[in-house]
């Protein structure tokens, strides 16, 4: 069984929110780059926690979830732009952002203790 509460759940349905998020806007010709930028990083951040998981080494992984935190970070950005000047609604933004905030916050645990040396008991 897996636990579904993991970093490759949450990063997955992230991903999928900003997908469907996307498609929702994208006929809006003056956020369209915004949205591909938004949803870029959106996505990156499961793709690079994939990358993680199959990582070939521990700096490998270190390095991956590295660039999924950056991009979790960029992706907050583009949320917080996004409601910030009005142009998308509120009532979507938000939770997403939300949603974006708890995975950079779990993303820089991760790298943080990815750093620490390891104890051989």
């Amino acid at each position: 069984m897996t636990y579904q509460n993991n970093i490759r759940d949450k990063s997955y349905a992230f991903a999928k929110l900003a997908v469907r998020m996307y498609s929702l806007h994208s006929n809006n010709q003056m956020l369209r780059p915004l949205l591909l930028q938004f949803v870029r990083s959106a996505t990156s951040v499961g793709a690079n926690v994939e990358e993680a998981v199959a990582a070939e080494s521990r700096a490998d992984f270190r390095h991956k979830m590295t660039i999924a935190y950056k991009e979790a970070r960029e992706t907050a950005y583009w949320l917080r732009l996004f409601v910030d000047t009005e142009i998308m609604p509120k009532n979507e933004c938000i939770p997403m952002y939300e949603k974006g905030l708890e995975l950079v916050k779990i993303l820089f645990v991760i790298c943080r203790s990815s750093k620490k040396p390891r104890s051989d008991n």
